[in-house]
């Protein structure tokens, strides 16, 4: 039998510690290679639209999966696929929207945990939407953060995300009037936007900041200008397979020093212990999320455990002899 998890219980069952914890574990497999990644493909639909496929492998966990969404209209559909290793059966049909954004956030928690100060305390986050309250949820469980500065574009959505926000953690959230002035005080930076130039310039950006950096997953697009780039003596990316395919944000300035690349690190390695982090608290350090199926499948998992052990979830009988 199938299980389908829908929406509301992956919101039910997971929470964001769960979720840094099973990303930073997945991140040390696939450092020591018993997790394997495909990086994303896509295909362009009419209409302006997309289909994006990406999988992962844990052979220690015993599972394979496979996230796949569409973006058609504005809108987009997650779905997680989750197949058992041992006997090839489809276990599970996870709707991942909300699980998304939460191992994507939990993905900047894990990097601000090894990058930023230790004793950080401020945090900037430029955007908004569903995927910057996960950023900010993330960063305040790794760094007990006391002020936090917000700016988006649209001033009501501000406001009501600062409320919301500093209600919901118990911290100082403050709305600010321009993504320079939200970062003049951070020690953290999280750009989570959709943005296709810069929202982040080097000239503004403060000494020992860290930077997750969520957007711009196309070639083309950039949250960052080359400035910020440029300043970062440490950069790290979840998957360099991947981040050459679609890191905008280091491919565009990476165009003119290509030997840039050689500096760039997988965040994997970093939680391993194979590569050295942050050395002391003036170096800038960025992390540039794309997002990989590891830690779809390593969030999806504990989602399908739990959901099996507190009887959620409804089975399909799906490949049943006689269908």
């Amino acid at each position: 039998m199938t299980l389908l998890v829908n929406e509301a219980e992956v919101r039910e069952l997971l929470g964001m510690p769960m979720a840094i914890a099973a990303v930073e574990d997945v991140s040390k497999k696939q450092a020591e290679a018993t997790v394997m990644v495909h990086p994303r493909r896509r295909f362009e639909l009419p209409e302006k639209g997309f289909f994006h496929y990406m999988a992962a492998l844990d052979t220690s966990a015993g599972y394979v999966g496979m996230k796949q969404y569409t973006y058609v209209k504005g809108k987009l559909v997650f779905l997680v696929t989750l197949y058992s290793v041992a006997t090839g059966e489809l276990v599970a049909l996870i709707e991942a929207d909300y699980l998304g954004q939460l191992r994507t956030g939990a993905a900047s928690g894990v990097a601000t945990k090894y990058l930023a100060r230790k004793l950080a305390k401020s945090a900037a986050i430029i955007g908004t939407g569903g995927q910057a309250r996960t950023q900010l949820e993330a960063i305040h469980n790794v760094r007990m953060l006391e002020s936090v500065y917000v700016y988006g574009r649209d001033k009501e959505r501000r406001s009501r995300f600062c409320d919301e926000m500093g209600d919901k953690l118990g911290i100082n959230v403050y709305a600010m009037e321009s993504a320079a002035a939200a970062v003049e005080h951070a020690e953290v930076i999280c750009t989570a936007t959709t943005a296709a130039h810069p929202v982040l310039f080097g000239k503004d950006l403060p000494s020992g900041a860290h930077i997750n950096a969520i957007g711009a997953n196309h070639a083309h697009k950039q949250e960052l200008d080359e400035e910020v780039v440029g300043k970062a003596n440490l950069i790290f990316v979840d998957s360099l397979a991947q981040a050459n395919q679609e890191a905008g944000d280091l491919i565009i300035p990476f165009a003119k020093q290509p030997e840039r690349w050689a500096e760039v690190k997988e965040l994997a390695d970093l939680v391993d212990g194979k590569v050295a982090g942050r050395a002391n608290d003036s170096q800038i350090t960025l992390f540039k999320s794309n997002g990989i199926a590891s830690w779809d499948l390593a969030v999806a998992i504990k989602v399908y455990g739990l959901a099996k052990e507190k009887g959620l979830g409804r089975e399909l009988p799906l490949f049943a002899k006689g269908n």
